[in-house]
């Protein structure tokens, strides 16, 4: 993880993502960097719109601990459309988790 954190403080500071500046700030973060991972990443990089497939990227929603007072319903079961739910959460941490993938290999 850290080669892509890399990739992005070099991008929020507006600089190009090359093998000696990643491996620069790797080195400035006390890691030994691994040319071959750097030349991987910088090479899946390219012709990437690092900005777009960030606002494009979707977070794992944090779910909500029930407060104290809510019961669970009186039939000891969750209904349809909680369970539909669900499933939708599912299908879309999934996808978002294969486009992650796709952008950084």
């Amino acid at each position: 993880m850290e080669y892509v954190y890399s990739a992005l403080v070099l991008h929020a500071a507006g600089k190009e993502i090359t093998e000696d500046a990643v491996s620069a700030v790797l080195k400035a973060a006390g890691i030994e960097p691994d040319t071959s991972r750097i030349k991987a990443l910088t090479a899946s990089l390219e012709g990437v719109d690092i900005d777009e497939a960030i606002a494009t990227a979707v977070a794992a929603p944090v779910a909500a601990a029930p407060a104290a007072g809510d019961a669970p319903a009186a039939d000891g079961g969750s209904s349809k459309e909680e369970e539909k739910e669900e499933e939708e959460e599912e299908v879309s941490e999934e996808e978002a988790a294969a486009g992650l993938g796709a952008l950084f290999g």
